[in-house]
């Protein structure tokens, strides 16, 4: 029997490219030495044990190409397998150190044995290498890969400049073909950022779909007839879809979404900021600031300050509820829609989360999709997962319309990243994305060393284009590195534009930033002209 409707889970995976060689250490590196801990390596096991039991699992999943270019890096997974072991060397002096507490013995034997897991799945189970790892799945057909911008641009802050656009599109596109063997279907728009005239760019890039936050799909033009449960035509060959608020808010809200149940762990309750510098090590900062270990002893509790133990069994245990719930909702509501929709196909709720929720900030988050992909093959048969890409090959005739402006930014539109705390970036990445376009224009035949230049000048433009760092500034997070790098970025430009005008070209200071800023390896500045061919 046919189902009555779909649940599209999209898991979108995304880091700035934070990679600093000039430093023994660097602090902001730790986000992404937590994600492949915390993240990416638990998802990929999650993944592995549904694949095992033949649980018909399908999810879609965006990794951006920053953070694929991190995973393909080096120095930075070299640089991680020393932060395992320094890791496990924290935990086993955990482990002597509450001795005299059972209950913290427990947990801290918890973390040694994850940490020793963790190390033996990166260093001898995947080799280090996630990026196969991922495509595995993606080849066997559970999970369905698809890109971002290159480096998770805000696009409705380059409008202006279709170019800029363009080439944020076009990299994103050739640097996913050449990991993964072939062009992705989907494209993740940078928070859902969408304006008027995008869909005409990514459908010249051949993208089949895209996600729209929820305000974006109902304002379309004309109305859509089946609300965000059907996606709509832009034109032919590309889909929007829309982002279901009900199943959003169950795993996203922390008032009201599972993540902030009293039995699950508590994020910022680290012993990074609770032990004494001595029993820290390695995990003070060179400057003696403190920072976070991983290493978390407290669940939430509740809203006070003396917070309990964690109890791992009651955490699995409540997940497992919580799992059973999501399903019973989703199935509620599929069959709701499914009558209310009689003869128009059935529908498809598009579920988008951050990857980095699940493990990261919600430590049992993989564990819960895990359970929920159980609970689906095994407790209803109401509907079924499928990736968007799947859905629209089953049913590819919708309704045409025009999406309207709008991200999943707070207020729904652009205030995330233009207000009073980063609106001085813009000025300097517009003019630097014109000064591009023109260099790109003249300069098309360029070789040898001119072309290095050309190609370094658009690393450092799409690098200071990150929407990362005007999120940073806004959320007053971090603020310092984000305006750093930011303006690192744009003098770079502007030294290599200054040096490709006047024909003065310092090949070490190239070298020097090919060598620090070595994203796109193979980058091609031409992706800023008019007549630019994608790379085969």
């Amino acid at each position: 029997m046919p189902p009555k409707g779909y649940l599209a889970l999209v898991l979108h995976a995304h880091l700035p490219f934070v990679r600093h060689p000039e430093h023994d250490r660097f602090l902001e590196e730790d986000w992404f030495f937590e994600a492949i801990t915390e993240c990416y390596l638990p998802l990929l096991e999650v993944f592995e044990r549904l694949a095992r039991d033949h649980i018909p699992f399908k999810l879609s999943l965006v990794l951006t190409p920053s953070l694929l270019a991190m995973l393909s890096d080096d120095l930075l997974c070299s640089r991680y397998r020393l932060h395992l072991e320094e890791l496990i060397e924290l935990a086993e002096r955990e482990v002597v150190r509450t001795r005299q507490s059972q209950e913290l013995q427990l947990l801290a034997r918890m973390y040694l044995d994850r940490f020793r897991k963790t190390q033996q799945r990166f260093v001898e189970h995947h080799r280090g290498d996630l990026v196969s790892a991922f495509a595995e799945f993606d080849r066997s057909g559970h999970l369905e890969l698809f890109t971002s911008a290159a480096t998770h641009a805000y696009l409705p802050a380059l409008q202006h400049y279709p170019l800029a656009v363009a080439a944020q599109i076009r990299t994103a596109i050739w640097s996913h073909r050449k990991l993964f063997g072939r062009a992705p279907r989907g494209f993740w728009l940078p928070e859902c950022g969408y304006f008027e005239g995008l869909a005409d760019q990514l459908a010249q890039s051949s993208v089949g779909y895209f996600i729209l936050d929820t305000h974006g799909l109902l304002h379309a033009n004309p109305g859509p007839s089946y609300g965000v449960y059907a996606p709509i035509l832009c034109r032919p060959g590309l889909a929007a879809f829309g982002r279901d608020r009900s199943s959003s808010r169950q795993v996203w809200s922390a008032k009201e979404g599972y993540p902030g149940d009293p039995d699950y762990r508590e994020f910022y309750r680290d012993i990074g900021f609770d032990l004494e510098h001595q029993d820290l090590g390695p995990h003070i900062q060179p400057t003696g600031d403190r920072k976070n270990t991983g290493i978390k002893y407290f669940r939430i509790t509740g809203q006070t300050r003396n917070k309990k133990y964690y109890s791992q069994k009651k955490a699995i245990q409540k997940c497992d509820s919580h799992a059973k719930d999501f399903v019973q909702q989703r199935k509620l509501q599929i069959e709701k829609l499914w009558s209310e929709t009689k003869g128009a196909g059935p529908p498809i709720v598009v579920s988008p989360y951050d990857a980095e929720l699940f493990g990261h900030w919600w430590y049992e988050g993989p564990l819960f999709l895990e359970n929920v992909f159980r609970k689906i093959d095994s407790e209803q048969s109401v509907f079924e997962c499928i990736t968007l890409g799947d859905y629209l090959e089953r049913h590819p005739i919708h309704q045409v319309a025009t999406p309207s402006p709008s991200s999943w930014g707070h207020n729904g539109y652009n205030e995330m990243w233009l207000n009073e705390s980063n609106d001085w970036i813009y000025n300097h990445i517009h003019w630097a994305s014109k000064e591009m376009i023109a260099l790109a224009e003249k300069h098309g035949q360029a070789r040898d060393l001119v072309e290095r230049f050309l190609n370094q000048a658009a690393r450092e433009l799409m690098l200071a284009q990150s929407s990362d760092w005007a999120f940073i500034m806004k959320t007053q997070t971090m603020v310092p590195y984000a305006v750093r790098r930011t303006n690192e970025h744009l003098l770079a430009f502007r030294r290599l534009h200054e040096q490709i005008k006047a024909c003065q070209l310092d090949e070490d200071f190239v070298s020097h930033l090919e060598q620090l800023h070595n994203i796109f390896p193979d980058m091609d500045f031409r992706c800023y002209r008019d007549d630019y061919r994608d790379q085969e």
